[in-house]
């Protein structure tokens, strides 16, 4: 099956090998060409701009995006938009808001062009293990996409599903980070509870082993969880600030206005803000506080 690539960062361009190894020809193109020279050993067709990788595909087209959320992916439809014919489809197989992809699924499919939106999830282990693929758009699109979906999951009829119609694919994999969230937060904390019981000199990476057998709460996160432990216990050289890629905040968000409580994943998000904050103004606050309430000791920025 023929398909272009538009954004080949680390998940891209895995996607893009996982499908050559798959029988499939693919038509990649980045702005930075760089990224994209290393995939043609292994047979990607390297396209020189967005209109180069439409002529090198048959018609009727299939252009998967796989950019950053946002103006990115909205650039790139609008360029395509006059570069594609009626019938081709445009797939948004990034982190996108899942609000925003129904206003570009209602926008594409005005030029009589086809959207699909599909929630990815694999990381850098993708390329060997396979992707988590949530899909959401019209039924017949979805058919068409079938190879595409049953050569990038971990197998043909595992790991992918169409879940709803436009917007379904994203929103599902917007949850899905929340509950992400909550899940390492938990992990996170309770393996702090164990470095801090000194008493017992636990070894974190043996904790972490026993537990990935039989125990109720192994995981696929447990397993790299043991395996970080097991490279750099005392996380040496890690500092303590964890990004976020917009998806836990939209769940939080989500949930307050469906009024459904999700109290995990909104901890987990504000625990991710506040590992950023090194120089917490409310946190300063309270100990001026305290101070004056209870003369309480202030400890001096320059105070270990």
């Amino acid at each position: 099956m023929q398909l272009g690539i538009v954004g080949l960062g680390k998940m891209g361009a895995n996607m893009a090998l996982r499908l050559l190894r798959g029988g499939h020809y693919v038509v990649g193109f980045n702005r930075n060409p760089e990224r994209a020279a290393p995939l043609v050993a292994s047979g990607l067709v390297q396209a020189t701009s967005l209109e180069d990788l439409v002529s090198r595909l048959e018609s009727p087209r299939i252009v998967w995006l796989m950019l950053p959320c946002g103006d990115p992916v909205d650039q790139a439809i609008l360029q395509l938009l006059q570069k594609l014919s009626r019938g081709d489809i445009i797939v948004d197989g990034g982190n996108s808001y899942y609000k925003h992809t129904l206003h570009r699924a209602e926008l594409v499919e005005h030029y009589g062009i086809h959207f699909v939106d599909v929630g990815t999830s694999g990381g850098i282990w993708g390329l060997e293990n396979g992707y988590c693929l949530t899909v959401g758009g019209d039924a017949v699109d979805v058919e068409r996409l079938r190879p595409i979906f049953q050569t990038l999951a971990p197998a043909a009829d595992k790991g992918w599903g169409h879940v709803g119609p436009h917007g379904a694919g994203h929103f599902v994999k917007m949850v899905h980070n929340g509950i992400e969230y909550g899940l390492m937060q938990a992990y996170a904390e309770g393996f702090h509870v164990l470095e801090a019981k000194r008493q017992f000199d636990l070894d974190l990476d043996q904790v972490a082993r026993i537990w990935q057998h039989g125990s109720v709460v192994r995981s696929w996160l447990l397993d790299l969880t043991a395996d970080v432990l097991d490279a750099n216990p005392s996380l040496h050289g890690i500092a303590p600030y964890v990004a976020d890629s917009g998806e836990g905040r939209w769940t939080v968000v989500e949930a307050v206005d469906l009024d459904v409580p999700a109290p995990v994943m909104t901890l987990g998000l504000q625990a991710r803000l506040r590992s950023r904050d090194r120089n917490s103004y409310a946190d300063r606050l309270l100990s001026a506080m305290r101070n004056r309430f209870g003369g309480h000791e202030i400890k001096r920025p320059d105070e270990d």
